[in-house]
């Protein structure tokens, strides 16, 4: 198949591959213990923790269970998460530090003791995480990292190659981290948690929570309230965020990934690269066979080049490095990306201790988010946990929150600029089937999408949440705030948020 035909497809992701049970819709009032809100890897570990602790839990989610960041994910279980721990030990110290890399590694043994005791099959395996350089400047980036590394007892080695046809200037190796099938885990964690008496609510939008700071109600967008004792938020971009702020706290970044068999044998490993533009590696097994999973390309949601373009580059570097036999799949995922690169976990604000929140795993979702759940009820439950003040909302460095804050909202202000100027040349006539743009619409800015029946879908391109005005994603169909990385489908309904109301639909026909 050509990389015209590959990459002009929908994106479908490996990991939805799989049976789901289908969960009701939420039409009637009624009280739990616990409210959690998405039903994602940290609204199910949450779920499951809190179940079996012999709660009344309810989890709902707008969409499908595991269909989120979740589903569309490389599924690596590292605490290798780029040059991090010299940047970690400079701006919080060698304490930090550590039990930045002890909290990733729980959840690591969480998931292996998951599925060795339960008998849980999800492809699990131990495998070596490689962080390789191709430039002089990212070897001596990966030398100081390696120093980082034995300060804080990480064991691991600094090596000169990876087993691939790519030249390497240095490579630095993170022994006994893992890989799984994600939503398998989940997958067996959720029915263990509907057994103990959680209830799931599929297709059910959280759209407010009354707060009286003793017994909050998650309001849903049909009117629906769910009174309880605490509110998770782990709706990937905090649904709620009066208090919090949190979408000028945060950026969205979003990457790619294809799926496919080569012509070379893999020789096992995860492998990352510290320069740009990132590339990801690693397989899973696939109908007896072996299915690299090719991921990278990162960039700011509704920023940047053409999207297709980046499944394209994906697509060369994979044929020059391995060859490709068949292209299976390509699917991308939206991250959050915090001020000081630390997640947001804990009371939404200083003193709300009954609203709890988890969001910003700059693409380190699969280890961070099994963090989130056991975290999050160690709070429901008033028990201690020694990560509690690294990963509060509350906490603030001024080195590099402050600089980082400043950088982040001039870039929101530039594109909220850019987008009210903006010059717009096409009109409805031009488009082909299948195609979409900014156009001019009865004098005004607006977004037009053609299907491939030439049926137009023409919406107010201004985003709901702040104003910013949108931009087309050819890849995923659909569009994307540069502001904050809100996203919307071709006919206006809110995928992400922040926003939470759809963009008006103009015309359809």
């Amino acid at each position: 198949m050509s990389s015209s035909e590959n990459t002009t497809k929908f994106p479908k992701t490996f990991w939805r591959e799989i049976d789901f049970p289908s969960y009701p819709k939420l039409t009637e009032d009624f009280s739990v213990d616990v409210a959690i809100v998405g039903a994602g890897i940290t609204g199910v570990t949450a779920a499951y923790l809190l179940s079996k602790e012999g709660l009344k839990v309810a989890l709902i989610e707008a969409g499908s269970v595991l269909n989120g960041t979740t589903g569309h994910t490389t599924a690596k279980l590292t605490a290798q998460h780029g040059l991090i721990y010299d940047e970690l030990i400079n701006h919080f110290g060698k304490e930090k530090a550590r039990l930045y890399f002890d909290s990733q590694m729980d959840a690591i043994h969480f998931v292996e003791r998951m599925v060795k005791d339960n008998g849980i099959d999800c492809d699990f395996s131990k495998e070596d995480a490689y962080m390789y350089a191709v430039t002089d400047e990212y070897s001596e980036k990966l030398q100081t990292e390696w120093e980082a590394y034995k300060s804080l007892g990480i064991d691991g080695a600094l090596k000169d190659s990876i087993p691939f046809n790519i030249q390497t200037t240095a490579a630095l190796m993170m022994s006994n981290q893992a890989q799984y099938h994600p939503l398998k885990f989940l997958k067996a964690l959720l029915e263990e948690a509907v057994k103990a008496g959680c209830m799931v609510y599929e297709n059910t939008t959280a759209e407010d929570i009354e707060d009286d700071y003793s017994e909050p109600k998650v309001v849903t967008k049909d009117g629906q309230r769910v009174s309880c004792k605490h509110v998770i938020v782990a709706s990937h971009f905090p649904f709620y965020d009066k208090p919090g702020l949190y979408f000028a706290r945060m950026y969205a970044d979003r990457s790619y990934a294809i799926g496919l068999k080569t012509d070379k044998e893999y020789p096992g490993g995860m492998y990352i690269s510290a320069d740009s533009p990132t590339r990801s590696i690693r397989y899973t097994p696939y109908n007896g066979e072996k299915l690299l999973i090719i991921g990278g390309e990162n960039h700011k949601t509704g920023q940047g080049v053409d999207t297709l373009k980046h499944y394209e580059a994906l697509e060369a570097f994979a044929e020059e490095v391995f060859g490709i036999k068949e292209y299976e799949y390509r699917w991308s995922a939206q991250d959050l990306v915090t001020l000081d690169k630390l997640p947001y976990i804990g009371e939404i604000t200083s003193g709300r201790e009954h609203i709890l929140v988890a969001t910003g795993y700059k693409k380190w979702g699969m280890t961070t988010g099994i963090l989130a759940g056991h975290l999050l009820t160690n709070y429901v439950m008033q028990r201690g946990n020694p990560y509690q003040e690294l990963y509060s909302p509350s906490r603030f460095q001024a080195d590099p929150d402050l600089s980082n804050a400043l950088t982040t909202n001039a870039d929101v202000a530039k594109h909220l600029l850019k987008g009210k100027l903006e010059i717009v040349e096409k009109v409805t006539d031009d488009l082909q089937d299948g195609e979409g743009a900014v156009v001019m619409y009865k004098g005004k800015r607006a977004g037009a999408y053609k299907d491939k029946n030439g049926k137009l879908y023409i919406v107010d391109t201004t985003c709901t949440h702040l104003g910013c005005e949108c931009e087309w994603n050819h890849a995923e169909k659909s569009w994307d705030c540069p502001c904050h990385g809100s996203r919307f489908s071709y006919a206006g309904d809110v995928i992400e948020g922040p926003a939470r109301k759809p963009l008006d639909l103009l015309e359809k026909g």
